[in-house]
């Protein structure tokens, strides 16, 4: 079992406690709340979608008790990749499961890298709206047996080139060596608390509670159509608030791990809940919501701040503000790929994903071939909506990861009892049992919440058959005979 004080081969523990908060912080706020406020109030049709952003931040902090346990007890470099393997058996099920979490990373992790930059792209085009121009625009389906039809769109625009511009500019400042990166989270933080700080005063200050709380006529209805759009909804308040796990991906290269992890974890959940509650209603008590939601069901025209300024404040306001949010956005692109880029580089070390994700920078001791290959699958990803973008990523995560990983925690407290734990989950094991229950809601209770699990069962699919081949290849399990006759000697 990997222990808390030794450092990883060729990392160094340069992140504190400050950098790591605010790394979690950027990651979580990123351009989520300000761009994807009209897809969650037209998922549910009213300022009622409030619910989605108060009942993801419940289940946000239940998932973060999981992740602050098993980061506290195993801090390396990789995260989950350890956790999974831990659990399930690092010479059985476990390799398994790991090795499919990175899979499935190596889609998602440039997903969620990609909307950050789409975002960013979406709130450009107020400033510059030539921007906005399309070269190309494609739909692509692929009927497979027994799943259905595979469904996937495509576009490019002057927008796309910048998204992909812009995660370009994030692999460049994380060339270098981690301990010069602290500086520069914290910078970007300041601008992302200084951004929210001012919608916030805006909004709290021109506040209307008649136009914030204007509810549509059974809004809260128990009906079928409320549940699927509380569904909707949740998936959006879920990409918004995810982030949080980031710093357990940094475990290898963290001061005081044991409560550091946990610590920025915690910390960074409640105050970013507390920002976006506070921040949507103020957005919600000047613009009205049947003005917001126009645009909800497109990924263009999303740069709802920017228009909530230029109503208080005029022009120059929201081309501030819009500027902002820009810097927030990629603030969000760097956090994520420095976090996301060690986690193949732990597989890889471990002898459990390709080989060539396992080189470190000789002179600056960084992961590089890991943090060159997602953020040029994330440039591929650019092309792809915003909308689809969110989906795809909330609903493979959630299935391929999270309810493995909150089961698992379960697991490893039966089959590991003797396990040091340096912070025991809060009320165990109800926490963990609650993120799975909304976790399973999310996937399912939405309208064409087929086809984000279709991706889903690809990946899988997919991932099953490449490490079965890579198995057998190197006598590995479940092909490795002497484990096998190890297990029946001593069983």
């Amino acid at each position: 079992m990997p222990q808390a004080s030794k450092p990883e081969p060729n990392l160094l523990r340069g992140v504190g406690l400050g950098s790591a908060t605010a790394l979690n912080m950027i990651d979580m706020i990123g351009v989520g709340p300000f761009i994807t406020i009209p897809l969650i109030l037209g998922a549910m049709g009213g300022p009622q979608a409030m619910l989605g952003w108060v009942l993801g931040a419940i289940f946000a902090m239940c998932d973060g008790l999981v992740w602050a346990e098993l980061g506290a007890a195993m801090p390396g470099a990789g995260g989950s990749y350890y956790y999974l393997r831990e659990i399930y058996g690092p010479q059985r099920l476990g390799r398994l499961i790991s090795f499919l979490f990175i899979w499935q990373l190596s889609f998602t992790a440039p997903l969620s890298i990609a909307s950050g930059a789409v975002g960013l792209a979406g709130y450009a085009t107020y400033l510059w709206p030539w921007l906005d121009h399309s070269y190309a625009v494609h739909n692509w389906a692929l009927n497979i047996p027994r799943l259905g039809s595979l469904q996937l769109g495509w576009a490019v625009s002057r927008a796309t080139f910048l998204a992909m511009a812009v995660v370009a500019l994030a692999i460049v400042l994380l060339y270098r060596k981690i301990t010069s990166i602290g500086w520069m989270s914290k910078l970007l933080l300041a601008g992302v608390l200084g951004t929210i700080g001012w919608i916030i005063f805006a909004g709290l200050t021109h506040f209307d509670a008649s136009r914030a709380f204007s509810f549509p006529p059974g809004a809260f209805k128990l009906s079928s159509s409320f549940f699927l759009g509380l569904g909707s909804a949740m998936l959006i308040a879920t990409y918004d608030y995810w982030g949080y796990y980031n710093v357990a991906f940094l475990g290898g290269e963290i001061k005081d791990p044991e409560k550091t992890i946990p610590r920025a974890l915690l910390l960074s959940i409640l105050l970013v809940g507390c920002l976006y509650v506070v921040m949507n209603i103020s957005i919600l008590g000047v613009v009205p919501w049947q003005e917001i939601t126009q645009h909800a069901g497109s990924s263009n025209r999303l740069y709802v701040v920017s228009v909530f300024m230029q109503q208080i404040y005029g022009t120059w306001a929201a081309n501030l503000v819009t500027a902002l949010v820009m810097w927030t956005a990629f603030a969000s692109v760097f956090s994520l790929m420095l976090g996301y880029s060690r986690v193949p580089y732990a597989a890889a070390v471990d002898g459990n994903y390709f080989q060539s994700f396992s080189r470190v920078h000789p002179e600056h001791h960084f992961p590089y071939v890991s943090l060159l290959a997602l953020g040029g699958v994330a440039m591929l990803f650019c092309l792809l909506s915003l909308a689809d973008l969110i989906a795809a990523l909330v609903v493979i995560r959630i299935l391929l990861q999270f309810l493995v990983q909150a089961i698992g925690l379960i697991v490893l407290r039966i089959r590991r009892p003797d396990l040091p734990r340096p912070f025991r989950m809060w009320l165990y094991p109800l926490p963990a049992l609650i993120a799975s229950v909304g976790f399973v809601f999310v996937v399912v209770n939405r309208t064409n919440s087929l086809k984000q699990i279709r991706y889903a069962a690809v990946i899988l699919i997919t991932g099953l058959a490449i490490y079965m081949f890579r198995a057998w290849r190197h006598g590995e399990w479940p092909f490795d005979h002497s484990l096998a006759e190890d297990v029946a000697q001593n069983g």
